[in-house]
């Protein structure tokens, strides 16, 4: 049996479909590569790099009243601190502060001829801020806190210059948070403070009205008088008695020496049941009760007591704000200040070139493979 030879392959020729293929290339490849370079190396003006990084500090001494008297800490942590200078940074408030102080539009328009790393001053504040974002590469690390900015100008000059602008701005903002928070604990220990003096004024002014009105200066010292008088006309009215019976067993029922007994033992019945009815043990006529007093007096004076305890937290507390106030509580740390270039770092050409050349080259592989797939389909 003889084996069947299959035709031979026809050679391979370059057909229309290569054609396009290879125009392609050209057109979305090897075009823009072939343009990104001229102008990179011929119209794209250098840039130089300041570079400066910072992070917010809160201070964590205590102040003398603090250790003595266990009041803690005011202010409160500064996580959050950079946060808000992260933010601030990125803002269009701090972009108009430094233009207005340095003329940004000036320094990222002077060079010609650069139409993509250059800024076009006639834009507004919103092309400033965000041309703003290109030109500032912020680096935070947010369990640490710290951040770090890399500022680009066309001089090394301008470039240390805004690295400059934007750590003062944001030292600024940080005391500016920092002195609000201060005036915050101060007014409402002042307010705290000023409410204590009024608790105790009132307290104090109604003890004065109760002794004015009564008569007294302590009713309790007068109820410790009244109760040793109380207690001698009883021992005494005890001793009448005695002396009473005596005479009943020894003299007649007209000796006159009874009459007397008998009058002295009523007019010590008449004081203690006068006594009694002052002192609230009975009843009388004879003005208002001790007891009732002494009541009272009790109830203003654990009212003055707690008025001078809440003045003497109040005085503490606003002593402490005070000296809280006196001392930076957060500040901004620079660990890195605004540096000056010595070379130009930036447009990076051939990074740009191998980032750019590698898309384009890779988006045309797969428009090309896409095509590829369709036709194969029919």
């Amino acid at each position: 049996m003889t084996a069947e030879i299959a035709p031979p392959v026809a050679p391979a020729t370059f057909r229309n479909r290569h054609v396009l293929v290879v125009l392609s290339f050209l057109l979305l490849v090897a075009a823009p590569v072939a343009a990104s370079a001229w102008y990179l190396w011929t119209r794209a003006a250098d840039q130089y790099a300041s570079t400066v990084a910072f992070s917010v500090r809160q201070e964590k001494l205590s102040s003398a009243i603090e250790v003595l008297g266990g009041i803690t800490d005011l202010s409160g942590t500064s996580a959050s601190d950079a946060d808000i200078l992260y933010e601030f940074i990125q803002s269009q408030a701090l972009v108009a502060q430094v233009d207005q102080r340095l003329n940004l539009r000036k320094i990222w328009s002077q060079t010609k001829g650069d139409p993509v790393f250059a800024f076009d001053p006639s834009g507004t504040i919103e092309d400033l801020q965000s041309h703003w974002k290109r030109k500032l590469r912020i680096a935070y690390d947010t369990t640490t806190g710290l951040i770090e900015l890399q500022v680009l100008a066309f001089t090394p000059e301008d470039a240390t210059a805004i690295a400059q602008a934007v750590l003062a701005d944001s030292t600024a903002m940080i005391n500016k948070l920092s002195e609000a928070a201060r005036e915050d604990a101060i007014r409402h220990a002042r307010a705290e403070l000023d409410l204590a003096v009024t608790r105790l004024k009132a307290a104090r002014a109604k003890l004065t009205r109760f002794r004015n009105q009564n008569q007294l200066v302590n009713p309790e010292a007068d109820l410790q008088t009244q109760t040793g008088l109380l207690a001698t006309l009883q021992s005494q009215l005890a001793e009448s008695l005695i002396e009473l019976d005596l005479l009943y067993g020894t003299t007649r029922e007209n000796d006159p020496r009874i009459a007397q007994v008998r009058r002295r033992i009523d007019v010590i019945e008449d004081r203690i049941t006068d006594e009694r009815a002052k002192l609230g043990l009975g009843e009388g006529e004879n003005g208002q009760a001790f007891a009732t007093l002494v009541g009272e007096y009790e109830t203003l004076v654990v009212d003055r007591e707690f008025a001078e305890q809440s003045y003497t937290a109040a005085l503490a507390a606003y002593d402490a704000a005070q000296a809280e106030a006196r001392r930076q509580s957060r500040y901004l740390a620079a660990h890195i200040l605004p540096t000056m270039a010595e070379r130009a770092e930036y447009p990076q050409r051939w990074m740009l070139m191998i980032t750019g050349t590698l898309f384009l080259f890779l988006s045309w592989a797969t428009l090309v493979l896409i095509g590829y797939a369709l036709r194969d389909r029919r």
